[in-house]
């Protein structure tokens, strides 16, 4: 089978492109575009090889290199706190620290020590007279699971150390990235669902109540930190290192004292490019003030050593290929471009699109449909866009003009975009993409929560014209949902039953669920926790709405421009005609610890769910909001935290993570 014109122009700009982005990393010491994307652009040059394997040539880049199950898990208490350090992202953010040890200490000079921060999952193994005693995870930081039955199936942890001592030590149970790739070709060869990423084989290998299957997984450790020694402490980061290495145990090899701030950042920039060449996933640089006494001195705040902090490497990046760039309306009528995507494997999950935000996002980047993209995904949000690689543009892609209508935008489909703003929006406020959106919203979990009334049966209801406004909901009959295909008996009743229960609402869900534009479920509380009388919202001034805390200007001209209409008066006197807004009960305590201060929350929590997360801020005095700001009192990260985690760094903003947020509100 010959190759098609086109993948042969592909093939030859690939080349051309990974040869000089070869050569400004190899030859000249910077890059253009991050290593993932240098390997994404590899792999799809691989892949056209190898259905073309005619096309292969010598100067191709591919051609350069030719115990008994246990019934569950027991606590295991800790002898020595658990930390966690706190994340720089930027030379900046590292700098800021720097300057902040250098100031605490009141000295000009510092040592810091560099180590590689190992991606897998923290570990915490005891020894007693030389012997493995017990080995627990992190868990929160306190109390972890005993899993001493597991680790002790990993080769490289002691069984016995050279020394009969008594010690606490610290490390990353990891698992290599070339097991990795022999365990999914095995779950691939099973026809079984293949793992996501090294990092999570590592975490579930150790929590396998089968050590058996723990061994079969060749798991590997680096221990970085002895916590307690009945030895004399080295004085130094250092020498710890080579005290953990002299009594046994296996320490990353790279690591380097640094006598400034500056060799500090030309570490993480050298492991940036570098990590990949290793068998196992590196996300960062760990950096730590090098003398022991000083570290003591600087001592911990409520959630992380001062002496320390993680130097962590850029978002995750790969490359692919705008396909198309479609519409979004939401259901405030905002217009938002998305592109679409050749589907793409980024932080282990599979990506087909992306946002583009705005028209000015798209002017700024240029991207035109065809083009090949760089595309990054940090965590729990959306992908984005950063980068075309326009090495490999071929002239055939086409430049995306704005359009002046959107289908989806009413019948004539104007859109409008309001001055001083960057978002589009619909001029037909009630179209049925509009009508749909506001829909889905109004009966979705933080609003009337109604879980019978999903989306297909809202759009069914709207094309048999049964709803055409909140409170037809309400007005709903059994013999309404009987002549319609998709109801049986059995639905019908269920989904009345969803109806009468919700019919009873709370001040914030109530306030929520109307659609106001700039008002999502935080500042809803925030309004119902100030004024805890829906007529008063709804009469209420500017000023008065602007001193709300969370509020601010811009919310409150939307609050009083939205309840200002009549066709929103007689929305809100229907409705209230058939619902009932439950006695006002306040959601924030006022008394409560955590008064006055203002959470964000990121990631995924292991121990509880993110409403109940929100919850227990509130009960305990706290508020809740959706973005970061210089008056957000902490960011909450989880596991794999979006972008709100870079912009608490930038902005200062402290960041707790799970197992401090626990502390606070247990």
């Amino acid at each position: 089978m010959s190759a098609p014109k086109e993948i042969v122009e592909r093939l030859d700009k690939l080349k051309k492109a990974i040869e000089k982005y070869r050569y400004e990393y190899h030859v000249l010491d910077k890059s253009s575009i991050s290593p993932e994307s240098l390997d994404s652009l590899k792999k799809e040059l691989v892949e056209i090889e190898n259905k073309y394997p005619e096309l292969i040539t010598p100067d191709s880049p591919s051609q350069r290199v030719s115990g008994k199950p246990l019934p569950e898990f027991k606590k295991a208490v800790h002898q020595v706190p658990q930390w966690s350090f706190n994340d720089a992202f930027t030379e900046e953010d590292i700098r800021d620290f720097d300057e902040r040890v250098k100031k605490r200490l009141n000295l000009s000079d510092l040592y810091y020590v560099c180590e590689l921060k190992i991606d897998g999952l923290k570990i915490v193994l005891e020894y007693e007279k030389g012997i493995l005693r017990r080995a627990a995870t992190r868990g929160d930081g306190k109390v972890g699971e005993d899993v001493t039955q597991n680790v002790r199936t990993i080769e490289s942890v002691p069984l016995r150390l050279r020394r009969a001592v008594d010690v606490v030590v610290e490390g990353e149970v990891w698992l290599a990235k070339s097991q990795f790739r022999k365990l999914n070709a095995e779950q691939k060869k099973k026809g079984e669902l293949e793992f996501a990423n090294p990092r999570n084989v590592a975490a579930g290998s150790i929590r396998q109540l089968d050590p058996k299957i723990t061994a079969s997984r060749k798991l590997s450790v680096f221990i970085y930190d002895l916590s307690k020694s009945n030895e004399l402490m080295p004085n130094t980061q250092f020498e710890e290192l080579q005290y953990l290495e002299e009594i046994g145990f296996k320490v990353n090899k790279h690591r380097h004292l640094c006598r400034n701030i500056e060799e500090m950042i030309d570490f993480w920039r050298k492991w940036q490019k570098d990590a990949a060449r290793e068998d196992y996933l590196v996300d960062g640089v760990v950096v730590k003030v090098n003398d022991r006494k000083l570290q003591e001195m600087l001592g911990y705040t409520g959630k992380a050593p001062r002496f320390g902090i993680a130097f962590k490497f850029p978002a995750e990046q790969v490359t692919t290929v705008v396909e198309d760039i479609i519409f979004q309306v939401g259901r405030t009528g905002v217009v938002t471009p998305v592109a679409r995507l050749r589907p793409v494997s980024v932080a282990g999950s599979l990506v087909s699109r992306a946002t583009l935000h705005n028209e000015d996002e798209i002017k700024r980047l240029d991207v035109r449909i065809g083009d090949t993209v760089i595309l990054q995904k940090a965590g729990d949000v959306i992908p984005d866009i950063v980068q075309v690689v326009k090495e490999l543009r071929t002239k055939k892609e086409k430049v995306f003009v704005w359009p002046k209508k959107i289908v989806e935008c009413g019948s004539d489909g104007k859109i409008e975009r309001i001055s001083g703003e960057a978002a589009w929006r619909c001029i037909d406020k009630n179209s049925f993409i509009i009508q749909k959106r506001r829909f889905y919203h109004f009966v979705s979990k933080h609003c009337f929560d109604i879980e019978e009334l999903g989306p297909k049966t809202i759009d069914l209801l709207l094309v048999n014209g049964l709803i055409s406004c909140y409170a037809d909901i309400f007005s709903l009959k059994r013999g309404d949902l009987l002549a319609l295909l998709r109801f049986a008996e059995k639905s019908a009743d269920n989904l009345l039953s969803a109806i009468e229960k919700a019919k009873k609402v709370s001040l914030s869900k109530f306030i929520a669920a109307l659609s106001i534009p700039q008002v999502g479920e935080e500042t809803a509380i925030d309004l119902a926790n100030n004024f805890k009388d829906f007529q008063k919202i709804a009469v209420a001034t500017f000023e008065e709405l602007e001193k709300i805390n969370g509020v601010g200007p811009k919310v409150a001209m939307a609050i009083t421009s939205w309840f200002a209409p009549a066709v929103n008066k007689k929305l809100i006197s229907d409705l209230l005609k058939q619902v009932k807004i439950e006695k006002f009960v306040p959601i924030v305590s006022v008394s409560g610890h955590l008064a006055g201060k203002t959470f964000v929350l990121t990631g995924t929590l292991k121990s509880l769910e993110r409403d109940m997360a929100k919850q227990k801020i509130r009960e305990r005095g706290g508020a809740v909001a959706e973005t970061v700001s210089k008056k957000t009192s902490f960011v909450v990260v989880g596991e794999t935290p979006g972008s709100k985690l870079a912009r608490a760094a930038a902005l200062g903003v402290p960041i707790l993570p799970e197992s401090e947020f626990l502390k606070l509100v247990f």
